[in-house]
């Protein structure tokens, strides 16, 4: 068991630095942009309205009672893009599988954006992210200046842990 362990641990390790050791491209984050507008049409006004964004086509996670997440997305400004981010997380707790899923993070005004770009900004335990359904995104409301939508892309996870996501931003 321990050796199965150690070996799951080693795979997680190599996944999460080749999906993290590409360089970022902003037309992934773009298309992944049109993937949530064609889930879920009234996910639009955020793209619309928000101060800023950051999209991250594609975070790969897996555990087992151990786990973690890492991915690479961009950060949009007044609908430019204007740097590259890295999400990494770890969690503990009661968890097995993989998946894939994409993200992106809304920024309702200047002061959110600003902590987010700030480098050293983590989403504690306690944050949830809205998983997108068609229609879902019309009762969405930001919390302390954000919001968070998910898409799933593939895998099966069952989960029941503690942990955050944190997130370095590098600017062009």
């Amino acid at each position: 068991m321990k050796s199965r362990i150690i070996f799951l641990s080693m795979m997680f390790a190599v996944f999460c630095f080749t999906a993290t050791a590409q360089k970022n491209d902003v037309s992934k984050a773009q298309k992944t942009m049109q993937e949530f507008k064609e889930k879920d049409p009234g996910i639009s006004k955020f793209f619309n309205t928000a101060y800023g964004y950051a999209i991250f086509p594609g975070i790969g996670k897996g555990g087992l009672g151990v786990g973690g997440a890492g991915g690479k997305g961009t950060v949009f400004k007044a609908g430019a893009a204007v740097a590259d981010t890295k999400m990494s997380q770890v969690t503990i707790g009661f968890q097995a599988g993989g998946q894939k899923y994409s993200e992106v993070i809304f920024f309702k005004d200047a002061k959110a954006y600003e902590r987010f770009v700030g480098n050293n900004f983590e989403f504690a335990a306690q944050v949830s992210a809205v998983a997108l359904k068609a229609g879902v995104s019309a009762d969405a409301e930001y919390r302390d200046g954000m919001l968070v939508f998910t898409l799933a892309q593939g895998g099966l996870m069952y989960e029941a842990s503690v942990g955050g996501q944190k997130f370095k931003v590098e600017p062009y």
